[in-house]
């Protein structure tokens, strides 16, 4: 290792032991901007460090209330975050996914506007893309954008808003000119949400949670100078927040804030749940099918592991590749997995729903977690829309 990226790590190290407070490592909550969910304690505490360091967006220019940090850089901090389970300061979707696009698309003055809140954590974002007659046909969007001189004027709807309950601000890919194909005349604005004309509905989901909702713009407005990209080219624009969105996903973002938590080993919950084979040492699972299952999983796993960090150091910018795509269906292959080893290995006590005598805590978040993993293959664009870039983009396939 180079002497001045040792040195870094000497000093990010140091850095962090004095400074990543004892709330702020192991699993628990990363704030995503949303004003609507004040923060207090160790969280806020870590936050403003971060922050105040550049390295809740460790990549991003200085001047952008970034780190400024070199793809080499970047890999050590998330090592020594790793190395003493400290959790990202900040996630989102304002430094994960509008705010890398508005920093390859955006004009010098909307990146002095944004970026730098964004950094700070002020604001939650929500993406604005589907609509009930265009999910994975999205060029089909409908929700007009009418130019009324100094603002937009915006009138549709959007559904399976995330966390639209408590989103602040909203980016939406609109119909501004809708005498053109439907490839053509879309736009990428960003829209507030607190203002009259936008109205939220919850979904309530199978789960139980309502981390959805239906977005309704009556008469909405935005403003101006808020439209990113060329008029009428958002298509490109768009698409390009959407390989960002899959960045994330695949666990290869190296434009905003990687979030990479430790998780309790399968193999150890198992034993709790199947006992060990004692003529084979307390290593070894009595359940030879589970055994099996789960060793596959763990090699499948760190293989995947070992996939994103090549992608990572192979990154020659801040852009993500293609190869987001792959991460993107494998890793969801790997989610639904582990949530399906999980209930298997608990057996019967996989499937509480209720508190009560019965199942703890954890049994009741494994049946639920294993509800939402239905929906990996799904959101962040389908596994069968990534097998169609793959085979178009990686592999080279005609249409």
């Amino acid at each position: 290792m180079p002497v001045e990226l040792e040195a870094f790590r000497l000093q990010t190290r140091e850095w962090l032991a004095e400074n990543c407070p004892a709330g702020a490592r192991g699993p628990g909550f990363i704030p995503w901007g949303s004003q609507k969910m004040p923060l207090e304690g160790d969280i806020a505490l870590w936050l403003t460090r971060m922050a105040a360091k550049g390295w809740t967006v460790p990549t991003w220019p200085v001047a952008y209330g970034g780190g400024g940090l070199s793809r080499e850089e970047y890999m050590v901090l998330q090592q020594e975050m790793r190395r003493i389970d400290a959790r990202p300061a900040l996630t989102g979707r304002g430094v994960n996914y509008i705010g890398p696009t508005i920093l390859e698309f955006g004009t010098d003055q909307q990146k002095a506007k944004w970026l730098p809140r964004m950094a700070r954590g002020e604001g939650g974002w929500c993406m604005g893309y589907s609509e009930p007659a265009a999910g994975s046909d999205l060029a089909n969007l409908q929700m007009r954008c009418v130019d009324m001189g100094d603002q937009w004027r915006l009138n549709g709807m959007k559904i399976w808003t995330s966390d639209g309950v408590y989103g602040d601000w909203i980016f939406c890919l609109v119909r501004t000119a809708p005498d053109k194909p439907k490839h053509d005349g879309i736009s990428l604005v960003l829209v507030n949400m607190d203002q009259p004309g936008v109205r939220v509905r919850p979904i309530q989901l199978i789960n139980g949670n309502a981390t959805f909702a239906e977005t309704f713009f009556e008469d909405a407005v935005a403003d101006k100078d808020d439209l990113i990209g060329p008029l009428n080219q958002g298509w490109g624009v768009g698409k390009r927040l959407l390989q960002y969105e899959r960045s994330v996903h695949g666990g290869v973002n190296t434009s905003g804030a990687q979030v990479e938590q430790k998780i309790q080993s399968l193999a150890d919950i198992a034993k709790h749940y199947t006992g060990v084979d004692h003529n084979a040492g307390a290593a070894r699972l009595a359940d030879s099918a589970l055994r099996s299952r789960l060793l596959t999983l763990e090699m499948n796993s760190r293989a995947y592991a070992l996939t994103q960090q090549r992608i990572i150091a192979e990154t020659q910018t801040s852009a993500p590749s293609t190869a987001t795509s792959i991460l993107k269906v494998k890793g969801a292959e790997f989610t639904k997995e582990r949530a399906e080893v999980l209930q298997q290995a608990m057996g019967s006590q996989g499937f509480g729903w209720e508190a009560g005598n019965a199942f703890s805590a954890a049994e009741i978040e494994a049946n639920r977690d294993w509800l939402t993993t239905r929906a990996v293959s799904i959101y962040g664009g389908t596994s069968e829309i990534q097998r169609n870039i793959i085979a178009k983009r990686v592999i080279g396939l005609p249409d």
